[in-house]
């Protein structure tokens, strides 16, 4: 949570992480267990492929914790400056 204004940001947790972070990010942006958030990835991953596509894309455009930017923001950030 956001101290100065008590609002709360997704972040991809360093902690508790067994990839990238977005499972742990997720469980504790929500409130949720870290593993029932693993198998709802790994039920929409093996029923049509999209918990994969959808993993990816918040590894991409999720800050990582302590980051201001994600990994996506930085990379067209860097395109756009040079």
């Amino acid at each position: 949570m956001n101290a100065m204004n008590g609002s709360k940001r997704l972040y991809r947790r360093r902690k508790g992480r067994m990839v990238a972070g977005v499972c742990a990010g997720l469980s504790d942006y929500f409130g949720l267990d870290v593993n029932l958030i693993r198998l709802m990835f790994a039920v929409a991953t093996v029923f049509g492929g999209l918990g994969a596509l959808v993993y990816v894309v918040a590894w991409a455009i999720v800050p990582e914790e302590g980051e201001e930017a994600s990994i996506a923001e930085t990379f067209f950030n860097q395109k756009r400056g040079g």
